[in-house]
């Protein structure tokens, strides 16, 4: 977005996420004591005397070692470099110096970008002069003493990251929808965000759960911004520990609430399962917009009928998701991935949508002519005074009745489509508020005497 980038890199468990919650002033990173907690870079917006930027915090950096996830993580970091403004090497003042810190320092004064040195863990400020003297010898600017913890000499050293910053006037904020990505492991969520970005701004690999971390990314088409958030995959909480991946799942289920709308994909090799239903129940109850994208098609023996076969399989089980579009792709090949923008777009649209008291009256007016409301058996039946829409995002309609208990969930259900078949609402949630006559009064009077008032 225009912003300095400030890179934070150092070899595995120096406490560099933990200083970039304490830069940040939030406790976005995943800590955890173990090496290897974060795999891909990820960008947290940060703020020193009036200058915004972003921290990039990266994976634990080791080199001449192929094993599991290291290689993407050096990918990660280089990356990170290639784009930095400035780059904040962290070591571990209680261990000292060691031989991969020299190697890293090594390989930093062969970059072209300005290389800061932070000594993290010098919990004492009298000690810590002395912690940081040791990193003399790797070759790099004077050592500056910080704890990531208690936020010791983080001042300075934001001090010195913004010298770095040109004056050039930043970019006013533009309009964003935010999308998260959310499934379960290894449906190929990290994929399609690099399909989106068109780099590998993920990780992706076969195994289960490389992504941990929330990651967010942005990306312009035409005259709309999009900031995509990639998330861990969500598996059953009976199979997740204690650790890196039930922070992951947290923040998975935090990155739903912040977004607008939810990319919700699906292995079309493994249909629906019980978990996606789950997620989809939680996609819905924080009202959140959702698009159904299935993913993995190339990979589906397809006929002419194999579309509407599939299409038929996934409503069935997601029945109670009936209003969310759903798209066929392959993150891949690429195909119909950028359709996708599309359907975000609609679905962004109609979830912050609002309609006047008077449209919402005329569709409720011929919903009750078409479908007059059932009568109780006790002889009595319900009536509908009036609606009004009382928020956006996701819509949301207050109808004042003479008694909600005479509306049972058909009634309720046949409203509901009413609106949608007249007032679109594509890819959202609606919620109807049934207030009885009881609440409706008291909420009358409160307004009368606020009049007279």
């Amino acid at each position: 977005m225009g912003l300095p980038i400030v890179a934070i890199v150092g070899r595995p468990n120096v406490g560099k996420s933990t200083l970039v919650n304490r830069l940040t002033g939030m406790m976005d990173a995943i800590v955890h004591d173990s090496p290897g907690v974060t795999r891909d870079r990820t960008y947290r917006p940060a703020l020193w005397n009036g200058r915004d930027f972003s921290l990039v915090d990266t994976g634990g950096l080791v080199f001449d070692d192929q094993t599991e996830f290291l290689p993407f993580i050096r990918q990660q970091v280089m990356i990170a470099l290639e784009e930095a403004t400035v780059v904040v090497m962290v070591v571990d003042g209680q261990t000292g110096p060691t031989p991969a810190d020299h190697e890293i320092a090594h390989w930093l004064r062969q970059q072209n970008t300005p290389v800061l040195l932070a000594v993290n863990k010098c919990e004492s400020p009298e000690q810590g002069i002395t912690q940081a003297a040791q990193f003399w010898e790797l070759s790099l600017d004077e050592p500056i003493p910080v704890s990531g913890i208690h936020g010791n000499g983080t001042g300075e050293l934001l001090d010195q990251v913004v010298e770095h910053f040109s004056e050039t006037p930043e970019a006013p904020d533009e309009p964003e929808i935010k999308v998260a990505l959310v499934g379960r492991p290894n449906v190929g969520k990290s994929s399609l965000l690099n399909a989106f970005v068109g780099e590998n701004r993920s990780i992706v690999s076969p195994v289960s759960g490389t992504t941990r971390d929330t990651i967010d990314m942005v990306v312009r088409r035409g005259e709309q911004t999009y900031r995509f958030i990639d998330t861990a995959g969500i598996r059953r909480k009976k199979n997740v520990s204690y650790g890196p991946e039930f922070f992951g799942i947290n923040r998975a289920f935090k990155a739903i609430r912040r977004s607008q709308v939810v990319l919700f994909v699906i292995d079309a090799l493994d249909g629906v399962t019980e978990q996606d239903q789950k997620l989809a129940g939680r996609i819905i109850d924080d009202g959140r917009a959702c698009i159904i994208v299935v993913n993995k098609w190339d990979a589906v023996t397809k006929d002419t009928y194999t579309i509407n076969e599939f299409s038929k399989q996934i409503r069935a089980r997601l029945s109670f998701m009936d209003w969310a579009e759903m798209i066929f792709v392959s993150a891949q090949t690429g195909q119909r991935v950028e359709k996708i923008l599309g359907l975000v777009d609609t679905a962004a649209q109609q979830f912050e949508q609002r309609v006047t008291t008077s449209v919402i009256n005329e569709v409720l007016e011929e919903a009750v002519s078409w479908h007059t409301p059932p009568t109780t058996r006790q002889g009595r039946q319900g009536k509908i005074y009036y609606g009004t829409q009382v928020s956006s995002q996701p819509p949301t309609i207050a109808l004042f009745v003479n008694n909600p208990d005479h509306f049972k969930d058909n009634y309720r259900r046949y409203i509901e489509r009413q609106f949608r078949e007249n007032l679109d609402f594509t890819g959202t949630p609606i919620r109807l508020l049934w207030r009885g006559k009881k609440l409706r009064d008291m909420e009358r009077n409160t307004a009368n005497r606020a009049t007279r008032a």
